[in-house]
């Protein structure tokens, strides 16, 4: 007669551990989905935070240079640099960029002290448009990324407009399809096509009317 054999479950023990190992890869897993999460919220939040950084660097630059016209009002023409198609500007050189040297303001050449304050300025705002107001090591690092600053004036509504770009932490839209009937031309085209991609321009802008002295 055969012997009769028997197949013996494995121990409840043994049965246990492979349990609680595929609950400890599974927890890993959630764990290491929700890091990689909290990752990307951080990045974000760092990125917004830059942005953020950026463009109130920018509104102070801008509100400086509204003070400076406002204070040299007699010689606000010499600091009209800045052409409807956004060149030339201050800041980051490269080939539009406007030099300080080349001053001129024949204009107002009965005004020695007006003209002079604004050739002091020009140069004192193409200094802080690339970060000379905070430096480390010798070296400017207060300025936005590829920071420039337009100054221009309109002849039909004598109003000055001030505009500040620089480079966005990422794509958003063109300054330059911002209505052109709110929006002066300065503005819309203020360092354009000097970041790449066009939608990571950004732009802070404002216009004033300099009161004429009597």
């Amino acid at each position: 007669m055969a012997a009769t054999r028997y197949r013996t479950a494995p121990p409840r023990r043994a049965r246990q551990r492979g349990f609680n190992l595929l609950e400890i890869l599974m927890t890993l897993f959630i764990i290491t989905v929700g890091l990689l999460g909290l990752v990307g919220i951080q990045v974000f939040a760092q990125r917004a935070e830059q942005e953020s950084y950026q463009r109130a660097q920018a509104i102070v630059l801008m509100s400086d240079i509204v003070d400076r016209l406002n204070t040299n009002r007699k010689g606000g023409l010499c600091y009209q640099i800045t052409a409807d198609t956004g060149v030339p500007y201050l800041g980051t050189a490269d080939g539009d960029k406007y030099d300080p040297a080349s001053f001129a303001c024949p204009g107002l050449a009965t005004i020695p002290e007006a003209v002079a304050r604004a050739e002091l300025d020009l140069n004192q705002i193409d200094d802080l448009v690339l970060g000379s107001a905070e430096q480390i090591s010798g070296t400017a690092v207060g300025a936005m990324l590829g920071a420039r600053a337009c100054i221009g004036f309109d002849a039909t509504t004598q109003a000055y407009t001030v505009a500040v770009a620089w480079q966005g932490m990422s794509k958003t839209f063109s300054p330059a399809s911002w209505s052109a009937s709110s929006t002066p031309a300065i503005a819309r085209n203020c360092a354009k096509d000097k970041y790449g991609d066009d939608t990571q321009r950004r732009v802070v802008w404002t216009t004033l009317i300099v009161a004429k002295l009597t």
